[in-house]
């Protein structure tokens, strides 16, 4: 399920996205504050989160770069009723967001946004899970290589085609005695 964590000090505004939303398949979880908000990051794990940037005690821009550094694969959005260059920058500097929105927001733009945010984390997740693999079988090559030196070695031919080296049928029966072995 897609998990999206709305942070909003303003109830009215929380139930306004969450009307927004309620067609979109996604699993929400609500906080009214910066500090509330990092409770959920925690329990919920959010995979997107819609923060607005004025609120009373941690402000936007400090919980989502808490956010970001808590949990960096982790989208975040930024939603303010008080566009300012100011809060802007520091959202992009400190908290890395993926997009910026003002209230009011286009619930068309929103849902939209929402929809890629979601697709970036997933997309994200995929290339986090194939770097360990190949992490993973990069470890095995080089134990096998320790074990048995050269046999990572691969000659080829001025097109880029393998060449095989020519064994006798004594060298083959005795790889396969070898490799039966192991």
């Amino acid at each position: 399920m897609k998990r999206l964590l709305l942070v909003d000090d303003e109830p009215g505004v929380l139930a306004a996205l969450r009307r927004s939303l309620m067609d979109d398949p996604y699993e929400i979880a609500v906080a009214e504050s910066g500090e509330e908000g990092l409770v959920q990051l925690e329990s919920f794990r959010p995979m997107v989160v819609i923060s607005d940037e004025r609120m009373p005690g941690m402000d936007g821009s400090a919980f989502l770069a808490a956010v970001r550094e808590r949990r960096p694969e982790t989208v975040r959005i930024m939603l303010t009723g008080h566009a300012s260059v100011d809060a802007a920058m520091r959202a992009v500097n400190g908290g890395e967001i993926y997009r910026f929105f003002t209230k009011p927001w286009d619930d068309l733009e929103l849902r939209l946004a929402l929809r890629a945010a979601f697709e970036k984390y997933r997309l994200e997740e995929e290339n986090r899970r194939l770097l360990a693999t190949v992490r993973r079988q990069s470890q095995e090559l080089r134990g096998l290589e320790r074990r048995f030196p050269g046999i990572t070695t691969v000659e080829r031919d001025e097109q880029g085609a393998f060449l095989l080296p020519e064994l006798s049928e004594e060298e083959i029966a005795a790889e396969i005695e070898r490799c039966n072995a192991i």
